[in-house]
């Protein structure tokens, strides 16, 4: 486990400002409240076997007593580095990126099985959007319920989808919350 390098950083905080915009800020600055210490620490970031953790300073500290080999996992998967050297976000930072989310699609209930059954979203199963969404903007996906399923991009604009036909499509899944189940083999 190390810090990110520079590249790396970059490549983490473009990919999340895609998703969150300014409130970058917040899940950088975000304090936290785990340890033994009465004073809040922070969270950072940290690369273990091509993953990238959001995790605590404090548990960051504990996890440096285990060897290297031995260490599986810490704190939160965001997202992972493909042999490319590309950053892609994971389905475990879904949370983070919902607290945040600068853009938001809500789904209507009879549309909900097949975003997470692996499918993009057209316009007939879209509920709700946010104003000011662009092309290939970083969306979250909701249910009506405000429960977070995944997360993809726009494929059209906020004005575009209003004047489109109910087949056309809105969002280009990247990650749902289905996929827990669909890759359960490779767990």
């Amino acid at each position: 486990m190390r810090p990110l390098d520079e590249s790396e950083t970059t490549q983490v905080f473009e990919k999340l400002f895609k998703f969150t915009g300014n409130n970058l800020k917040n899940i950088v600055e975000s304090p936290s409240h785990e340890g033994p210490d009465p004073t809040p620490g922070r969270y950072c970031f940290r690369l273990h076997k091509n993953r990238v953790y959001y995790v605590s300073e404090s548990l960051v500290k504990r996890a440096t007593n285990i060897k290297r080999e031995n260490l599986v996992s810490f704190g939160t998967n965001i997202g992972k580095f493909t042999k490319s050297g590309k950053f892609h976000l994971t389905i475990q930072a879904l949370n983070l990126l919902a607290n945040n989310a600068k853009h938001k699609v809500w789904l209507k209930p009879t549309s909900e099985m097949s975003f997470l059954y692996g499918n993009d979203v057209v316009k007939g199963g879209l509920g709700r959007i946010t104003d000011n969404i662009q092309a290939y903007d970083g969306v979250v996906v909701f249910s009506m319920s405000d429960l977070p399923l995944g997360f993809g991009i726009a494929a059209k604009g906020t004005q575009e989808c209003r004047k489109m036909d109910p087949n056309g499509l809105v969002v280009i899944r990247q990650a749902d919350a289905g996929e827990y189940l669909r890759s359960q083999d490779d767990l």
